[in-house]
């Protein structure tokens, strides 16, 4: 597949290049991709059919209009550095002299796949995920070929499926898991798949790819980002499975390799959804559920060759489940799930550390971006939000005592109560007889005169105002 790094050149290709360039995919062909009615004649042709009109699709991947649509939408991703340390700005100036020289390496195979830099990130559960961060070379070349091969996979795709799809997402995820609880499916199937993305078999995966792309340099290009290496404490280590996380080219193959869970599914008439490896089916019955989840282990790992986290793995009532950070209530209502109010604690504590050194309108900054990314995330949510303003007072409290520590000596301290309005005593007394800063900010004067509204003069936003309001 490589045949040599490919050598920079001087093409002066100007930075105006970057707006002349639509910032929108190419009109799907009409019909590309029929419906499949479930029989193997059909499969068959719909699958020659697309691998005759993909004979030639590095020719698109290499397009400059491509690349230079898979460069902005790495560039809106941001993101960090792989292991040659160029960042989304350097790729830019590299670009302005290297593109040329990028489409003909790729149509010619000699591009240089780079290994992927090792990142190991606390999962919210426990235990440690592990990214593989491309170069944001190698994220865009990644990003072109995802651009090409999404319409062609993606109108094939489950209805049940709702991770990286263009056009759905979580909410529908949510919204379609409480139409069947509130058909009154209650029981889930919750299955883990145990470190998935690290363990998509490569053999298997590239078959499946090659019955449906009729372009082998693509398939080799596609293989060679499979196979590309770890790089860990300066040494790369070779990849025999898996396509980690950090890669835009990884979900979408994670989402062909479960294509043919879903298939399984279906065929099964069950009831599903499915984000990602998130993968929830809802049975009216505990027995019915348990003879689900037993056969589909056998499924799951005899056929496509993926290992089940059996102690993460149960059939449960949907009132104990966490499906992308929410819970369904028995009679389909949604509400945030305990967990996912217990990481947004976590962070907040994290975010109002009283010896992290930051200005009280700085901290308040960046409370509302994270305020304002948990609500939009989370606005699916309509119940127990009582929750919530409890939560909204626990944070007025942590900025009470982050304000009153800045102030440092106790005279400080008093001034800054008596500019809030408070008497004399009550500001003394405050200062004198408090036990810490916690203590201190509990205190009638202190609640009073740094009270909700005060907060929201302050610019703070209320997570219970912003989910009342969200729909």
């Amino acid at each position: 597949m490589c045949k040599g790094k490919l050598q920079p050149k001087n093409e002066g290709i100007q930075l105006g290049l970057f707006s002349e360039i639509p910032d929108k995919p190419a009109v799907r062909e009409p019909g590309r991709i029929p419906v499949v009615d479930g029989s193997g004649v059909e499969l068959r042709s719909r699958l020659t059919r697309q691998r005759a009109v993909t004979t030639h699709l590095l020719e698109k991947i290499a397009d400059p209009a491509n690349l230079l649509r898979a460069y902005r939408q790495v560039a809106r991703n941001k993101g960090s550095a792989g292991v040659d340390g160029m960042d989304v700005e350097g790729l830019k100036q590299w670009l302005n002299g290297n593109l040329k020289g990028l489409t003909a390496a790729l149509r010619e195979q000699s591009w240089q796949v780079s290994p992927v830099r090792k990142v190991e990130i606390r999962k919210p559960s426990g235990g440690t995920r592990m990214l593989g961060i491309p170069t944001v070379r190698d994220r865009m070349i990644q990003q072109g070929i995802a651009q090409q091969l999404t319409p062609l996979y993606d109108p094939s795709f489950s209805e049940h499926s709702y991770g990286f799809r263009p056009g759905r997402g979580a909410r529908q995820a949510i919204a379609q898991a409480a139409h069947y609880v509130g058909e009154g499916k209650v029981w889930v199937v919750d299955i883990d798949l145990e470190k998935f993305f690290d363990k998509i078999n490569h053999d298997r995966l590239m078959t499946r790819l090659s019955k449906a792309i009729g372009d082998k340099r693509v398939l080799r290009l596609i293989e060679a980002y499979l196979k590309s290496g770890i790089m860990e404490g300066g040494l790369s280590q070779q990849r025999t499975a898996g396509t980690p996380q950090g890669g835009p080219l990884s979900p979408l193959l994670s989402n062909i390799v479960l294509d043919e869970l879903d298939a399984e599914l279906e065929k099964r008439g069950l009831s599903f959804c499915r984000y990602a490896d998130d993968c929830n089916i809802f049975v009216a019955s505990r027995k019915a559920a348990q003879r689900v989840m037993n056969s589909l282990i056998g499924f799951l790992e005899g056929k496509l060759k993926l290992k089940v986290n059996r102690a993460k793995s149960g059939v449960r009532h949907c009132e104990q489940v966490t499906f992308l950070g929410y819970t369904i209530l028995a009679d389909g209502g949604i509400r945030v799930a305990d967990k996912s109010i217990e990481r947004l604690k976590e962070k907040i504590r994290e975010t109002t550390k009283r010896n992290r050194g930051v200005s009280f309108p700085q901290l308040i900054e960046e409370l509302n971006a994270i305020v304002r990314g948990w609500t939009n995330y989370f606005r699916s949510a309509r119940r127990w939000l009582t929750t919530l303003r409890d939560l909204d007072g626990w944070i007025r409290r942590k900025l009470r005592c982050y304000r009153l520590k800045q102030c440092g000596r106790k005279h400080t301290i008093y001034k800054f109560l008596r500019k809030l309005g408070v008497g004399k005593n009550k500001s003394w007394n405050v200062v004198m007889y408090s036990q810490g800063w916690w203590n201190m900010s509990n205190k009638p004067a202190v609640s009073r005169s740094m009270s909700p509204k005060w907060f929201a003069q302050q610019g703070l936003l209320s997570l219970y105002a912003r989910m009342t309001v969200l729909k």
